[in-house]
């Protein structure tokens, strides 16, 4: 993939993101340090639960595509940051953030089991 073409993705990715996150973190009052009425406590806090892991994966995510960006101006985008092999034009074209070939991905996902 071409660098500045995977820049651009990057970049329009990031900002997407904290949108995202922004977004989430005004939906719910319980969020945002607010109170729930006594009698939807426990409807508005499973909301809340659900609303705090959907902003927690899109900050992973943020982080993710961060990291990306930060391999683009070192000059080692697209290559794995375990065994330095090319990862391939089509996985990064799928998930350009990607820091892992798909042998080392294997291998991180199997020990993290």
């Amino acid at each position: 993939m071409e660098i500045s073409v995977a820049r651009k993705r990057l970049e329009e990715m990031r900002d997407d993101l904290e949108r995202t996150v922004a977004v989430l973190q005004g939906e719910h009052p319980l969020v945002r340090g607010g109170s729930a009425e006594a009698g939807d406590a426990g409807a508005n806090l499973t909301e809340a639960d659900r609303n705090q892991a959907a902003v927690q994966a899109a900050l992973t995510q943020r982080a993710e595509v961060l990291a990306a960006l930060t391999r683009v101006d070192q000059g080692s985008y697209g290559r794995c940051v375990d065994c330095g092999h090319p990862v391939p034009d089509p996985r990064l074209e799928a998930r350009p953030a990607t820091p892992r070939c798909v042998p080392c991905q294997s291998k991180l996902d199997r020990r993290r089991r």
